[in-house]
């Protein structure tokens, strides 16, 4: 088998090469099983981690890696409780903590000469029958560098079901594709899912320093060298979202600031659906403090408050319970908090790691 640098893979049953990268393929045109290593970064995960698993685990299926980050629930002991009846399934440390440090020391300690395709897996989520074997199929179908998928947002309580409601509309998303799209294409960045272990390798893995938005910032290296991302429409997987106000307002604050983070490392521009919440905390922010002397400044806040009652209404209307007033404090949460993280990511820390 020839494994050049280049880009591209073979075509399953094609015969041809799409590019210079060529993966190994059983009798049927299709990557075993054996060939796939499953990473999920965990800590302190013991409300969903087995679900995960469960979902991820077959017989003879590939072999998957929990990189534990000092868990000190019980996600540790229920890993180590499915081990006994799953020997291809393995737990690390990962004394870094962070997700980008856990994936790219299991890829180093334990990606075996046979792994062709890394498969990165969330811990809040829970996947589809046959979920790594698809990707890999997909990645060889279209010829690309890596497989992204959308995710469908589910919540367990009230206000989660209400986030999950509106994080798949355009005000939550900004239209990102993978947030509950449709459409299958090429993009620039999407929910990671499967990734060629040479392409990974060859541009160093994820950024160690990264806590959030590692997965774009990885993207935009894997764009620059040449490779292409690929988002199945067909592959889908649920996402839970975070259970209260608090713990959504600091996850997208940490997604603001791992944004702000990407952008200064590589000195690019944000794109309009980034820079509408920052304009839109400072126009509120600017409004309170001229409010004393000039009134009229309010409505500029007001008219905002008055579009997340009227989200929050229409979150009701959509779920078809009381829960879904929740859509408008969530929806607040994730504009205003993560526009929050950009700026003090690009203005106290400027660029830096936190």
């Amino acid at each position: 088998m020839r494994r050049p640098s280049g880009g591209g893979f073979l075509r399953a049953g094609s015969g041809q090469e799409t590019g210079d990268q060529v993966l190994d393929h059983d009798a049927d045109g299709d990557l075993r099983p054996d060939q796939m290593l499953i990473v999920v970064p965990a800590l302190n995960e013991d409300a969903h981690i087995v679900a995960c698993l469960a979902s991820l685990l077959v017989p003879a299926g590939p072999t998957v890696i929990v990189a534990d980050g000092g868990s000190t629930d019980r996600t540790r002991a229920l890993v180590a409780a499915l081990q006994a009846g799953h020997p291809h399934l393995h737990l690390i440390d990962n004394p870094a903590r962070l997700q980008s440090a856990g994936i790219n020391a299991a890829v180093a300690g334990h990606a075996a000469p046979g792994h062709r395709v890394l498969v990165r897996c969330d811990a809040h989520a829970v996947y589809p029958p046959g979920y790594a074997v698809r990707l890999a199929a997909a990645m060889t179908r279209h010829g690309t560098a890596a497989v992204v998928v959308p995710m469908d947002a589910t919540g367990d309580s009230a206000f989660a079901r209400a986030a999950a409601w509106v994080v798949d509309t355009p005000l939550g998303s900004g239209g990102s594709a993978h947030r509950g799209g449709r459409r299958s294409g090429l993009v620039d960045h999407g929910h990671h899912a499967a990734m060629d272990l040479d392409w990974f390798r060859r541009i160093g893995g994820y950024d160690p320093g990264f806590s959030h938005n590692e997965d774009a910032e990885f993207d935009h290296r894997l764009r620059q060298a040449g490779g292409q991302i690929w988002l199945d429409a067909a592959i889908r997987l649920d996402y839970h979202m975070r259970p209260s106000l608090q713990a959504l307002a600091r996850q997208y604050w940490n997604y603001g600031r791992g944004r702000a983070r990407t952008l200064a490392k590589h000195r690019l521009r944000p794109r309009l659906r980034q820079v509408i919440p920052v304009l839109n905390l400072a126009g509120m922010a600017v409004a309170l403090l001229l409010a004393p002397v000039w009134p009229w400044a309010l409505l500029w806040p007001l008219a905002y408050l008055a579009g997340l009652g009227a989200v929050s209404i229409t979150g009701a209307c959509r779920l078809g319970q009381a829960a879904g007033l929740w859509a408008g404090p969530a929806l607040s949460a994730m504009h205003n908090a993560w526009a929050a993280g950009f700026v003090w990511q690009m203005t106290v820390r400027q660029g830096r790691a936190p």
